[in-house]
């Protein structure tokens, strides 16, 4: 009995020792296998980085402003008796916009024509008298006195029927309109905006330390991406002092607006010369890999893994980035130029990895693109 208890041992104990065996083979070629295995290479684009001429310029988000903007108004309160415009057209300065019913107004106007008419004719007598001797001189200067307050009267009368007409203070294009015939108005009483559009101003602010850079007349790009709309003009005006609360200064540039396509209000990328052109090496923004610790590219060239087998594969580059132009973006270190960068799939890449370039299809490497959907 004791030796077939034994016999059993001994046989579990090989059949443990045999699983404890085969499986440790496994493991062991399994983990050689791991340590061999090598991910496919990744699928991306490249670009040759090179040397190009970059103007110097700041970008700052700007807003449309009129030359002249104003809502018209009543000058008086009155009834609308007549709308001579309609919403959104161009009117030219002068042009009548609406006339409040003036019945009273010109009733009263007859009145006091007819008082002015007869004060003229006191007045001739009292002249005519006074020139014989029969009157004193003090009922000439009376006569004399009511034939102005006379025309006073139809003067203020007239003025008054006058301001009842609400006319275009300059040539512009209108808004909406704001009233409707018949309604009384109160004096104040916003009737319809009106802009002058062309030219047209545009209103950005830039940093204090770029005041010894800012001058008159310097070109500003504008951009309307929304309305796919792009245009030049110059500094016309930079604010004499500087906002407390963001150190920022106001700058006013103006440009043409033949087309009307700017409007006031409008959201604008804006782009400032500040200096002259420099060279700089250029990629698309794709290429570069933005992080809290660092920009960087990834530079695509041969490397050895650690059995010394040449790969294609990249290498991280930090680097440090200047202004962007469109679909590109200026380095101003880090890259030379002849080297070839990934433009796109680099948020899959890490240091080392090896890549498969394809570029049938490229990013957008445009210094001024015009999107298909603006």
């Amino acid at each position: 009995m004791a030796k077939r208890m034994i016999l059993m041992l001994v046989g579990v104990t090989l059949f443990i020792g045999v699983i404890a065996a085969v499986k440790t083979h496994q493991v062991k070629a399994a983990v050689a296998q791991n340590s061999s295995y090598k991910p496919p290479p990744e699928a991306v684009t490249t670009i040759v980085a090179r040397q190009e001429n970059w103007p110097e310029t700041l970008a700052a988000i700007g807003t449309i402003a009129a030359v002249r903007g104003v809502t018209v108004s009543a000058d008086l309160a009155g009834i609308v008796a007549r709308i001579g415009f309609e919403s959104g057209k161009a009117v030219k300065q002068g042009d009548v916009l609406v006339e409040l019913d003036t019945r009273q107004e010109r009733a009263q106007l007859a009145a006091a024509e007819a008082a002015r008419d007869l004060a003229r004719l006191n007045l001739e007598r009292a002249r005519g008298l006074n020139a014989e001797g029969v009157t004193a001189r003090a009922d000439f200067d009376q006569a004399e006195a009511a034939q102005k307050e006379a025309d006073a009267r139809v003067g203020e009368i007239r003025a008054t029927i006058e301001r009842k007409t609400i006319r275009a203070p300059f040539a512009g294009s209108l808004g909406i309109r704001q009233i409707n015939l018949g309604q009384y108005l109160n004096e104040g009483a916003p009737v319809v905006p009106l802009q002058s559009l062309d030219p047209i101003f545009v209103n950005f602010s830039v940093p204090q330390q770029q005041l010894a850079n800012l001058r008159l007349g310097a070109s500003v790009r504008v951009t309307a991406e929304g309305a796919g709309v792009s245009s030049t003009g110059r500094v016309t005006a930079v604010d004499s002092v500087v906002d407390p609360a963001t150190r920022n200064v106001q700058v006013q540039a103006t440009l043409g607006n033949a087309d009307a396509k700017l409007r006031p209000g409008m959201f604008v990328q804006s782009s400032l010369s500040i200096g002259s052109s420099n060279s700089a090496v250029t990629v698309p923004t794709s290429a570069i890999n933005y992080a809290p610790y660092g920009d960087s590219v990834f530079v695509v060239e041969d490397l050895k893994d650690p059995k010394g087998q040449t790969y294609r594969g990249v290498r991280q580059q930090f680097v440090k980035l200047g202004g962007g132009r469109g679909d590109q973006v200026a380095i101003v270190s880090g890259v030379k130029s002849g080297e070839e960068i990934v433009t796109s799939g680099v948020f899959k890449l890490r240091n080392g990895a090896a890549v498969q370039v394809n570029n049938k299809v490229q990013p957008g490497n445009n210094p001024a693109p015009r999107p298909e959907d603006s």
